[in-house]
């Protein structure tokens, strides 16, 4: 059903359910998972907005375990890939098999574990470019293509990916045009002294409880549409793409240190998802509008994977983090 069939009560009733629902969800998942605040929020904003999510960090870190938690809580099928350098792009998307139909053979599609509501891709990037690239079409389209024929996925579809340090050994740099879909890069990293006690006291002396669900596909789908009608001002937008546009080198709104240390600069989808996410974070923290704050809290996770930083950079020692924060103080 959509929001604009919504009487203005259940409008307000579907947004205090929002307001309400975070701290529920936070509740639930800390069942499971401890700490990680600012990564749980980022997740959820993607959820909320109806957007993919990648999550980078070493192995060992509890992404799985997260994004299976998240998954539980909101009542949605869930399906994990675990890639590896041999996974083939037929063993995501499905493949066709000879069957016997009727008393006939004929060609029947089995569909492959993309067709899930959470697709959690795990370590994305040690597979191959050829087989990261069959996420493609399902990320932007939501459907799969076989045989010239489209198969439609399941709403809503969201993939989770998690990737290793590109550092690491045995992975490949997922290719731009892919990053790009990812409407976030969480980064998630090893946990205080304190929380990681209290993690290793707790999976040692018991087992977890059960995740209750809160929500269902349904609700989750006027989640999205919420997001969208937040209001934001023209101001507020302009700010968001202000700072995008900053990113691009040898463009008049680039500042200096960005056409020293930056060879290619993010795009037109970093604005709309800056826009879209701030709604989100709005929207879930119970303001009745978006603000400068809630650009600015998201500006690292949207443009982490999407500049990429030229050998003057690298031999000053700049990250891409040192390059946003610096973004943030220049671009008012």
């Amino acid at each position: 059903m959509s929001t604009a069939s919504l009487s203005f009560e259940e409008q307000a009733s579907l947004v205090q359910q929002i307001r309400e629902g975070r701290a529920k969800i936070e509740a639930e998942l800390s069942k499971t998972i401890v700490g990680q605040h600012t990564v749980i929020e980022q997740l959820l904003i993607c959820l909320f907005s109806g957007s993919h999510c990648l999550i980078t960090g070493a192995p060992g870190l509890a992404k799985t375990l997260l994004v299976r938690s998240v998954a539980q809580v909101f009542h949605l099928e869930f399906r994990r890939i675990q890639f590896t350098p041999d996974l083939m792009p037929a063993d995501i998307t499905g493949t066709e098999i000879l069957d016997e139909v009727d008393g006939r053979r004929a060609l029947q599609f089995v569909k492959g574990p993309i067709f899930a509501n959470v697709v959690l891709a795990d370590e994305i990037n040690r597979t191959p470019p050829k087989t990261q690239a069959a996420l493609l079409e399902a990320m932007q389209e939501h459907q799969v293509t076989a045989a010239g024929k489209r198969y439609a996925l399941p709403e809503p579809f969201f993939v989770l990916a998690t990737q290793n340090p590109i550092e690491m050994e045995g992975t490949y740099p997922l290719p731009e045009a892919q990053l790009d879909r990812f409407m976030f890069n969480v980064m998630i990293d090893y946990l205080p002294f304190e929380d990681e006690l209290k993690v290793v006291l707790d999976t040692t002396s018991k087992k977890p409880e059960p995740i209750v669900p809160l929500f269902t596909g349904e609700d989750v789908q006027r989640f999205h549409e919420m997001v969208r009608r937040m209001p934001i001002a023209e101001e507020v937008a302009g700010y968001a793409v202000r700072l995008v546009a900053a990113t691009r080198p040898g463009r008049p709104a680039a500042p200096a240190f960005v056409n020293q240390w930056v060879n290619w600069g993010a795009g037109l989808r970093a604005a709309q998802m800056l826009v879209l996410g701030a709604k989100a974070r709005a929207l879930i923290n119970g303001e009745s509008h978006v603000s400068i704050d809630d650009i600015r809290a998201l500006v690292h996770p949207v443009l982490r994977h999407r500049l990429l930083l030229g050998y003057k950079a690298e031999a000053e020692g700049v990250s891409v983090e040192d390059c946003i924060s610096r973004l943030l103080v220049e671009v008012q």
